[in-house]
């Protein structure tokens, strides 16, 4: 045991922050629902998140610091959230990124940085319309990466831009991956709960399959350098977070098992081989832990913690980069909401003078001996290990030219492979530039792919179509030693590539082998670009890309000069490019005044289950959940302005209590009658139902004695809503699967109409708008429409969202569309559309974003323009549902300055039509209610817009009563026109035609013969007078002629 009195070298290393001064601030970092770490770092650069989307990368130097702007150049990466990044070993500024868009890409950093923004990427590789979860480079194999997206783990070589294997074992999504350090396996963890020890060269890839954390949350795997043992991070069944550490030799049992605290943030493990020292940083939490690993118990020996900022990311600095002479031996860069905070972990000795040679063990170099098709072909060698001292200048960053640019030094450097210039296609490579970015498709296999044939094959398949592989003897990083480039190319050379200006890259890019221009080639390839895109197997980038020179300014003379050689084309319009242009592409939402508010309302529930909305208001007032025993719903008079129908006076600022509707059980769900403002409805968990009648001034005080009380389900109600057109309706859905429609008119009221065939849990229900048919989405994964006037049983059914977590449907189009939000396996919130008449399979599916909230869905029947948020979300989403392709367009979203937890959207009546506003909603947020209006920018906006305002259907007002409806008759659709009296509408003005005015005069030109000769002094001189006199306004009007004199009748006088 003398063991555990031996004294760490490590075990008094202390985080020390630098001074705000010395961090990176004023950045813009959001939220992202991954399973990476949002943040990466070579021995040059950091590369991390940037904005609430998370579609681009902010890349910085590593020592940079200070404020950013937001304006900065940009790694516009790809078009939805960037998931996992890493930077390559061996190359400190190339840069691997995949994302939610289905995409993987490699970049390229300059040497000095990004000095503008970059959107080009050197290598795009698509992964079949799944998202990207997983991206890393291999340890050892130079142009090896993995990519793990949905079930498949898979390898690609780059060099020949082909994917060398793929696994399809996983059960579920796969969260995390982790290589060993000799490169020769790789361990992931999986949603299935479990890990997976995977050798891709052998025959069989799995090798060990064991049980891992009892819970689908987020989970990470790293592997414990060289050693046998791996270590996950996850969460137990009881939500408690946890560490495991096993040996891979008895892959079923742990050798360590550590609970922590209940904390919702998952850990993200940074291992550092060398040294043995462990750093748990925990989304969401302010603290980063650090411990020691060994090798028999307690095997984690924690050390001095960080408490600071709210993590989002976090990452290790490779050790090339660390200060040695300050006794560092590791570096954290915490991303936090607003900052980069680089925390120095430092060892203290008596003197910082002396290189300490105990602190720091040789670690992995930058240079590899192995190529991504050596390692294929099952050959292996190490790392070499390179000496941290200063002496030995083995800590440069590894930087210069691109990595695919051409290796041979005899060739011509060809700007073909750098810039992607598209390929005509048909055409060989002598008639038309080869695209760094062009894929070569190949079929997916379970074991490595075999050695092509010939070498001409393999430089075929090349991103360049001219790299050799060399032999194991002379391959260093993909440079043969004899090769003149690898010391031009080399970082100890101090050369750096001469960037050609744009005339040396217009004229390398006008003249090709076969004699063809560049606006030729250009016209040749958008001739054949429309039939043989069908036959194009690689999927094009959703995000436009463009080359460098673009951005530059519109007035320099580089341009100048490139827009005289090339053709004018004349610009097609956006509408017959992309089809029809909405009216609506550019709605604005804004929130009301101040004085239109109810701020500090007081005991706000949050504990609501997820098939209510949350937040139910009509025109004149609001419900709100209020915390407290049994179930609560405050009643909130609306202020005059918020609405046209509001009535109640300002509230106090001190805070608003409103008074309640106390029940004896939880509360479900609630609704008010679209036809009468003062009827509210609830649902509790007893099965019971609820009627309120309120007073015309409103509540007053709180009570618990509804108007009348009846026993809807004997279980759980879930649902509970109003028929659109007819009164006294009302439709519950509750936990026995079924669905009922009351006559409210009777003294009892009485089941009408029961609907079955439900077998799960009903999720949503909706009204069409002319009440005759009724949607629902249900757990068992189907979407039903009945017509409960004939029927009890589905008119049809269809499959709807896979998840099960929650979805929501609405009518569209007049009663012949579907829209369905929900889940998808991999917890991604999607937009179905449906065809009603056929549920088979939906017209169009839209991806949205990962999010646990569920999308509460409202329609404007008369624009077709569809409205989702989620409870949490400070973004309203907007669409268009149209008739024809792409079925869903999306329009102008809106951000709100803070999260809301529901959101109610009034009756069409609520609109101010003479402000141009088409929609009005209430929207909940941490206490306060708020209008938001929603409104079309427009220049005559004095006049009715009778193109925005098409004649809409009464929904205040009852079409029929309960009996007329239930008796089968049909009520003639009710419609009325929203123009304001005395208001003209637009379709009615004409502008009178103003009469062109004519040209003056042109003078005659000068005669450029004449112009030329020269003149004698006396001609000069008159002709500087005449010019001169011709400037010098002379008026004769003498000042006498203009004073009033005597009239003539007044001399006689």
């Amino acid at each position: 045991m003398a063991w555990r009195f031996k004294a760490s070298k490590y075990k008094n290393a202390a985080p020390i922050v630098p001074k705000p001064e010395a961090c990176i601030r004023d950045i813009c970092v959001g939220s992202y629902q991954t399973y990476g770490n949002n943040i990466c770092a070579s021995a040059a650069f950091m590369a991390f998140n940037w904005e609430h989307v998370g579609s681009s990368l902010a890349v910085l130097p590593l020592d940079d610091c200070g404020r950013k702007s937001k304006t900065m150049p940009l790694l516009h990466a790809h078009s939805d959230t960037i998931t996992d990044m890493e930077f390559s070993p061996f190359h400190d500024g190339l840069l691997l990124t995949g994302s939610q868009d289905s995409l993987v890409k490699v970049w390229h950093i300059p040497p000095e940085g990004l000095k503008e923004s970059l959107s080009t990427a050197e290598c795009t590789l698509s992964q079949k319309q799944r998202r990207v979860e997983n991206v890393g480079f291999h340890p050892v194999a130079d142009g090896l990466i993995h990519v793990a997206s949905g079930h498949e783990f898979a390898l690609w070589d780059l060099t020949k831009q082909k994917e060398a294997f793929v696994n399809k074992d996983h059960g579920e999504v796969i969260q995390s991956s982790s290589w060993k350090k000799d490169g020769r396996l790789i361990a992931t963890s999986c949603k299935d709960k479990k890990v997976r020890i995977i050798d891709p060269r052998a025959s069989s890839a799995v090798l060990d399959v064991a049980n891992s954390h009892q819970n689908i949350k987020d989970s990470r795997i790293v592997w414990l350098g060289d050693q046998d043992r791996i270590l996950t991070t996850g969460f137990d069944s009881a939500r408690l977070r946890q560490i495991m550490i096993r040996d891979v030799r008895n892959l079923s049992q742990t050798q360590k098992t550590l609970e922590l605290d209940c904390s919702t943030g998952i850990l993200m493990p940074l291992f550092d081989p060398d040294t043995n020292m462990l750093f748990l940083a925990g989304k969401g939490d302010t603290t980063i832990l650090y411990m020691e690993l060994t090798d028999r118990e307690p095997y984690l020996i924690e050390g001095l913690r960080h408490s600071g900022e709210q993590t989002k990311g976090a990452c290790l600095v490779p050790k090339r980069a660390l200060r040695v002479m300050e006794a560092e031996v590791n570096r954290v860069l915490q991303l936090a909401g607003s900052t980069v905070v680089p925390i120095m972990y430092q060892v203290p000795r008596k003197s910082y003078r002396d290189y300490h040679a105990d602190l720091y063990p040789e670690t992995s170099g930058a240079v590899t001996y192995l190529s991504a098709p050596m390692w294929l072909q099952n050959q292996d060698y190490p790392l070499p290990s390179i000496s941290m001292h200063p002496d030995a200048n083995n800590t440069q960053p590894r930087l210069g030219p691109k990595p695919f640019s051409t290796s041979s030094g005899s060739e011509d450097f060809s700007f073909d492979k750098v810039f992607s210039v598209p390929a005509v296609p048909g055409m060989t490579k002598s008639d038309s530039a080869t695209s760094p970015i062009t894929t070569a498709g190949t079929p997916m296999t379970s074991t490595p792919t075999a050695k092509e044939s010939s070498e001409e094959k393999d430089k075929s398949l090349s991103p360049t179509s001219d790299v050799e592989v060399a032999t194991k003897e002379e391959y260093i990083n993909g440079k043969s030693d004899t090769s003149l480039e690898e010391e031009v190319n080399s970082s100890d050379s101090g050369y750096r590539p001469k960037t050609p200006s744009t005339a040396e890259r217009r004229k390398l890019f006008e003249t090709t082998d076969g004699n063809q221009s560049i606006a030729e080639r250009r016209r040749a390839y958008e001739a054949r670009s429309v039939s043989v895109a069908v036959e194009s197997d690689t999927p094009p980038s959703p995000a436009p890309l463009r080359r460098r020179d673009s951005l530059k300014s519109r007035k320099s003379p580089e341009r100048e000069d490139k827009r005289a050689s090339v053709p004018n084309v004349t610009t097609k319009r956006t509408s017959t490019v992309f089809g029809k242009v909405s009216k609506f592409r550019h709605l604005k939402g804004t929130p009301g005044h101040k004085s239109t508010c109810v701020e500090n309302i007081k005991n706000i529930s949050r504990q609501i289950s997820g098939e209510c909305n949350g937040f139910y208001a009509n025109g004149v007032r609001c419900a709100v959940p209020l915390s407290g025993g049994g179930g609560r719903i405050g009643v909130v008079e609306l202020p005059g302005g918020a609405t046209p129908a509001a009535r109640a006076a300002a509230a106090a600022p001190g805070g608003v209590a409103p008074a309640a509707l106390l029940h004896a059980a939880p509360l479900q769900d609630w609704a008010w009658d679209p036809h009468c403002d003062r009827r509210l409805l609830v649902a509790c968990d007893d099965g019971l139902v609820r009627e309120w009648i309120l007073p015309d001034g409103g509540l007053q005080e709180s009570t618990n004695e509804p108007a009348r009380t009846f026993a809807a389900h004997p279980d759980k109600i879930y649902l509970i809503r109003f028929h659109p057109t007819a009164s006294d309706l009302l439709t519950t859905a509750a936990h026995d699967l079924t669905v009922k429609i009351w006559d409210l008119s009777e003294e009892e009221p009485k089941v009408a109409i029961t609907l079955t065939g439900h077998t799960d849990q009903i999720f949503a229900i909706d009204w069409s708008q002319s009440g005759e048919y009724l949607a629902t989405v249900c757990k068992d994964g189907l979407v039903r429409i009945f017509e409960p006037r004939a029927s009890p049983e589905a008119l049809r059914s269809g499959r709807g969202p896979p998840g099960g977590r929650g979805a929501r449907v609405v009518w569209a189009l007049g009663d012949t569309r579907l829209v369905v939000t929900g889940f998808d396996k991999v917890s991604e919130r999607q937009i179905l559309l449906y065809c009603a008449s056929d549920l088979s399979a939906p017209l169009c599916t839209v991806g949205l974003d990962v999010s646990p909230a569920i999308l509460q869905t409202y329609i404007d029947h008369d624009s077709g323009t569809l409205f989702l948020t989620g409870r949490g979300d400070s973004t309203i989403y907007c669409y268009e549902v149209a008739c024809e392709a792409p079925y869903v367009a999306p329009l102008s979203h809106h951000r709100a300055a803070s999260l809301h937890q529901g959101i109610a959207f009034l009756q069409k009546n609520m609109v101010a039509v003479d402000k141009v506003e088409f929609a009005r909603a209430l929207r909940l947020t941490n206490g306060n209610i708020e209008p938001l209006s929603f409104t079309v920018p427009r220049i005559k906006s004095e006049l009715f817009q009778d193109d925005l305002f098409p004649p809409t259907a009464v929904t205040w007002e009852p079409w029929q009563s309960a009996k007329d409806w239930l008796a089968g008759r049909t009520a003639p659709p009710r419609t009325v026109s929203l123009q304001p009296p005395g208001m003209e509408p637009l379709s009615a003005h004409t502008t009178p035609a103003t009469p062109r005015p004519e040209k003056p005069q042109q003078k005659p030109k000068p005669d450029l013969i004449k112009s030329h000769v020269p003149l004698d002094p006396k001609e000069k001189q008159d002709s500087i007078m005449k010019s001169m006199s011709a400037r010098v306004q002379m008026d004769l009007k003498l000042e006498q002629d203009s004073m009033e004199g005597v009239e003539e009748a007044e001399w006689d006088h």
